[in-house]
Formats: structure tokens, sequence, C-alpha cells
């Protein structure tokens, strides 16, 4: 299976600094989406530092991958993803430590959505409120769950979807890789099939979006005009954020 992928990164109408980072490694088949919080605590240096971090240790698991690759046992897929989960552990270690040794950065974090893909399968790591979606003969499917003070309490029947909808906060995560020395790594695993196309995006583009409008939005062109269709349609709806997406198409 040969993937291809294609990112764009926008500042938004409202901003004036960009916290979000972004990369794509096609031969390895790593992807990642952060989101920097903290604003004059330097967002911008958490994602880019995180999303330095977790890809270095993605790159030395390399052997880890082929294994699993020469030979998919259970054991050889529990250590892939252990990599994944043990990648975002680094980096938030490393953006918690930087952060102690220099007050002005202290409460620095950032979320995090890394997906790799090893032939048929894709391993996500999810940390915050980034997501990843797949489309699959039309029909998009979010593979994350937001880490949010708003889901968490939708998901335990604290509020109502309607409440959910016009209650403020929607910002406000639970997990942030950077907060401290060590944060719960969500990690789901999917089978990839060819034609397969997965979105990595920052909460600057989901925020805008209506779920039925996932889909068709995703289908049509290459990658270069569907990500630059996104970041239009967030910042034609306001942009109050900065807007990161990241498309990976397997082939």
């Amino acid at each position: 299976m040969r993937v291809v992928s294609h990112g764009l990164s926008d500042v938004g109408r409202k901003r004036t600094l960009n916290e979000d980072s972004f990369l794509s490694d096609d031969e390895i088949g790593f992807y990642i989406v952060a989101d920097g919080v903290g604003g004059h605590a330097k967002g911008e240096i958490a994602s880019a530092l995180a999303v330095e971090e977790a890809y270095g240790f993605v790159k030395r698991g390399r052997p880890t991958i082929d294994a699993f690759l020469q030979d998919p046992t259970e054991d050889n897929l529990f250590a892939v993803r252990r990599l994944m989960e043990s990648a975002i552990q680094s980096a938030c270690y490393m953006v918690f430590g930087l952060a102690e040794l220099d007050p002005s950065r202290h409460g620095m974090s950032t979320t995090v959505s890394a997906l790799l893909v090893a032939e048929g399968l894709g391993v996500v790591a999810q940390v915050g409120d980034s997501r990843v979606y797949r489309l699959r003969r039309g029909v998009a499917q979010q593979l994350t769950e937001d880490h949010t003070l708003i889901n968490y309490k939708l998901k335990h029947g604290l509020i109502t979807p309607e409440e959910a909808a016009r209650a403020p906060g929607k910002n406000v995560i639970t997990r942030a890789v950077g907060h401290r020395d060590y944060v719960q790594v969500d990690t789901i695993e999917c089978d990839i099939l060819p034609r397969d196309r997965f979105m990595l995006c920052s909460d600057g583009l989901h925020c805008y979006l209506v779920e039925e409008e996932v889909s068709p939005m995703l289908v049509g062109g290459n990658l270069e005009q569907v990500a630059k269709s996104f970041i239009d349609l967030a910042n034609g709806r306001g942009g109050r954020d900065n807007i990161t997406v990241l498309l990976v198409d397997a082939l």
C-alpha cells in the first residue's frame, strides 16, 4: 500500500500567531497535528516540540514497525500500539520539562492527534480535541474522541445533546500534552483499505463543520484542493482560531 499526503495550516482571521503544528512522512507512514495551548505561555513552542519529539520517537522505532509488517502477530501489534503511545508520552515529558525550566513557558501544552499507517493497519494516538476522520466509500467517520469538558458531560449523561450544542466553554479540554509530566493517551486501531482517505485537523477547523458536511467535502477533488476548501470554509465562517488540516490517501 502506498500513501500520499498534503497538509495546510492557516493563522485564521482573528489570531496573530499560529500555535498549530503538523508533520507528515509518507515513507514511514506517520502523520501528526498538534494545537498549542497557552497563548502567552508559548503554545506554539509546545505544539512544535511535541510534533518533533513524537516524530523522532517513531523514527527510532522503525524496527518495531518493520517487525509487525513482516510478522503481524498480536504481540507485534501490541508493540506498534505501545510505540505510538510512548511517542506521545515522550512528547508530554519533554514539553512539561521545558516549561518547568523556563517560568515564561509555565502552563504551555498542546493537543496531539497522530496516525501511523502500516500497510492495512492504522494506529491513532489521541490527546485533546484535535481530530482524526476516515473516509471510506463516501462516508466519513470520526475515529477519535474529543477530550473536552462538554464531551465528558455529554458522555456521562450530565447534559443533553441540545444543551451541549449551546453550552459555553466548548474549547475547555480535559487532557493535554505537557500540562503534567504524564498524560493518558487514547490509542485506536483501524483497518485501512485502498482508496481510504484520512483527515487530521485542529479544532479551528472542526468547530465550524456540520457533521453532514464532512463526507461530501472529503470526497471531491485532489488533496490540495480539498485541504484548501476546508481552510476557506473555516475562514469564511469566522476563522476565530488557527486552522490546520492534514489529508492522507491510501492508494
